[in-house]
């Protein structure tokens, strides 16, 4: 049974690589490589302890298109950049995702961060 199912990977394989093209091949290991180059930072705000900015630290070859933030309030944004601020209406813990667009070209990669934080 081992051995069926060894083939019928190795089959699968053969076929994924014969169907992309070079370009495809080589787009998709770029996007891999770029995402563990995106660290998802914050701080808070020192005048206002609700307010948190954001900043998407990259340090990859190509450069941030957009991020989608969903901030974990139920409110969203995206914008052009790495960084963004935002202001909750209570304090708690919230989980904070980062739907990271970098651009490449005339290609594009997505990666995304989520990490937990607590608002005072």
């Amino acid at each position: 049974m081992k051995n069926k199912f060894a083939l019928l990977l190795v089959i699968c394989s053969l076929l994924f690589v014969f169907s992309c093209g070079k370009d495809d091949l080589e787009n998709a290991f770029d996007c891999t490589e770029q995402a563990l180059f995106i660290k998802l930072t914050h701080t808070t705000d020192a005048a206002n302890p609700k307010k948190i900015d954001y900043v998407i630290d990259y340090s990859g070859t190509y450069s941030v298109k957009s991020v989608k933030w969903t901030f974990g309030d139920g409110k969203t944004e995206t914008v052009n950049g790495a960084t963004t601020s935002h202001i909750y209406d209570a304090a708690g813990t919230y989980s904070v995702k980062a739907e990271v667009t970098i651009h490449n070209g005339s290609s594009s990669c997505n990666s995304s961060r989520e990490k937990s934080i607590t608002v005072d």
